[in-house]
């Protein structure tokens, strides 16, 4: 009687990495839509104010304010979500343990602060001493 083998392979990092890149990848489409979706909405409204402008329903000031006030909402909305996505890829990033720039900044200023003390103790070894 034959045996069945485990065929199933653990993540390995790279899978990790190309599964974070398709993640971000796929955040990035759906904030380029979002945009997309608010400057259409953004001229939807408009077009709707200036046909209740043109018909006498709503004073030309009063459109124009409420324009400013959609325009000034939907930044503020804009930021807090755009908060909030780089919150989550942070998250996804941490948990496949993907180093962050400062991580590696830090990580550089490390080496060369340790390549300075090689250089010193090998200069140090090269002199004789008296």
């Amino acid at each position: 009687m034959a045996t069945k083998t485990n065929t199933e392979e653990t993540p390995t990092p790279a899978s990790d990495s190309n599964e974070g890149i398709a993640l971000l990848e796929a955040l990035r489409k759906v904030l380029l839509a979002s945009i997309g979706a608010f400057a259409l909405g953004l001229e939807e409204v408009e077009e709707f104010l200036n046909k209740l402008v043109e018909r006498g329903e709503i004073a030309e000031q009063d459109a124009k304010k409420l324009v400013n006030e959609i325009k000034s909402k939907r930044k503020i909305d804009a930021k807090k979500a755009e908060d909030e996505i780089n919150k989550r890829v942070e998250e996804v990033l941490d948990h496949m343990n993907v180093p962050t720039k400062s991580d590696i900044d830090a990580l550089g200023k490390k080496i060369t602060t340790l390549s300075k003390k090689v250089d010193e103790l090998s200069k140090s070894l090269e002199t004789p001493q008296s």
